[in-house]
C-alpha cells in the first residue's frame, strides 16, 4: 500500500473522541465512545465493520490508537480501569485535522527517537495493524492467533472450558452441523432460584459474522433456551449487533475475538500472567529535546 510519509488514519479520530467524551460527561467506556463518535459522524457500516489482517476491527482499532496519543498529550487520563477520561485540559480542548496531525507527528518523531532502528512509515504501519495494548508487548504467540488455528470441533471444546470457567455448569458439546447451529448449551444460575438454560454456537473466524448469521441462531434457539451467546474469533458486522440486540426479540449475548481474549485472561484458561513494563514515554520525551 502506498503511503505518503507521516500519514496515518487514525489521526482523524483525536477531535472526534473529545467531542464523544464531551457529550457522554467528560467519560466512557471505549464501546460507549466508539458508538458515539459513529453517532456524532453518521458513519457507514463499510466504515464500522471493516476489519484489518488481524481480524480486529479496524474502526475500533483505530479510535483507540487515537486515544493513545491524546493520553501521551495528556488530554486524556491514563486510567487502567476501562474508562477513558477527559484530563481538564482535555475538557476544554477542541481539535481540528491539522491540530491533531501536529500532535501525532510530534508522538511520531518522539518515539522514532527512542528506537532509531525505525523509520516513520514503519512505525506507523506497526501501530495500524496492532492495538495500542500489543504494540509494546511481544507478541510472538497471540493468544488469538492460537484460538484462530484450532479445529472447529477444538474450538467448540475450549469454548466449552471457558463457559465452566465463568460459572456455567452442566456445559454440553453438541455440534451444531446436526443441530441447527447450535454447538453446545448449559445453564448459568444467577442466583440460588433462577438459573437460564443458554445456547451457545461457536465461529472460528478471521472475518465477520454477519447479521442473517444472528438471526439464524435465533431461530434455531426459539423454544430452546431463554439466552443465546456466539461466541467468534472474529469480529460482528454493525447490522449484526443491531440485529442481537433488536427489540421484541431473544437478546443474543455477542462474544467477539478481542472480548474472548479478555475472558480467557480473566480466569487465566490456557495463559499465564506475566509482568510487563511499559515505557512512559511523557517522561521521557524532555530529555528527547535537541
Amino acid at each position: 500500500m502506498n503511503r505518503k510519509k507521516g500519514q496515518a488514519e487514525f489521526v482523524r479520530w483525536f477531535g472526534p473522541i473529545l467531542d464523544a467524551l464531551r457529550d457522554l460527561g467528560d467519560s466512557g467506556r471505549p464501546k460507549e465512545v466508539s458508538n458515539k463518535i459513529a453517532e456524532n459522524l453518521n458513519l457507514s457500516d463499510e466504515i464500522l465493520d471493516e476489519t484489518l489482517k488481524s481480524g480486529i476491527n479496524k474502526f475500533h482499532n483505530q479510535v483507540a490508537w487515537a486515544r493513545q496519543y491524546l493520553v501521551w498529550e495528556e488530554l486524556l487520563d491514563s486510567s487502567k480501569h476501562g474508562t477513558w477520561k477527559l484530563t481538564e485540559r482535555g475538557k476544554n480542548t477542541s481539535l481540528k485535522e491539522d491540530e491533531a496531525r501536529k500532535i501525532f507527528l510530534k508522538w511520531v518523531t518522539i518515539h522514532q527517537k527512542a528506537r532509531e532502528e525505525k523509520g516513520e512509515i514503519n512505525i506507523i504501519e506497526e501501530q495500524e495493524e496492532k492495538s495500542p495494548e500489543n504494540y509494546e508487548k511481544d507478541k510472538s504467540i497471540s493468544l488469538l492467533d492460537v484460538l484462530q488455528n484450532l479445529s472447529p470441533s477444538g474450538f467448540e471444546r475450549v469454548s466449552r472450558e471457558l463457559l465452566r470457567e465463568h460459572g456455567f455448569e452442566n456445559v454440553v458439546v453438541t455440534g451444531g452441523s446436526h443441530d441447527g447451529g447450535i454447538d453446545g448449551y448449559g445453564t448459568l444460575e444467577i442466583n440460588p432460584f433462577v438459573s437460564f438454560k443458554v445456547l451457545f454456537q461457536c465461529k472460528r473466524y478471521k472475518g465477520s459474522v454477519s447479521r442473517p448469521q444472528i438471526g439464524d441462531f435465533r431461530n434455531a434457539m426459539i423454544g430452546r433456551a431463554e439466552k443465546g451467546i456466539i461466541i467468534t474469533t472474529g469480529t460482528f458486522t454493525n447490522e449484526a449487533l443491531k440485529e442481537a440486540n433488536r427489540d421484541g426479540a431473544p437478546q443474543i449475548e455477542l462474544v467477539d475475538g478481542t472480548k474472548l481474549v479478555e475472558m480467557f485472561e480473566k480466569v487465566e484458561l490456557g495463559v499465564k500472567p506475566k509482568t510487563v513494563y511499559n515505557v512512559d514515554m511523557n517522561y521521557f520525551k524532555k530529555f528527547m529535546d535537541n
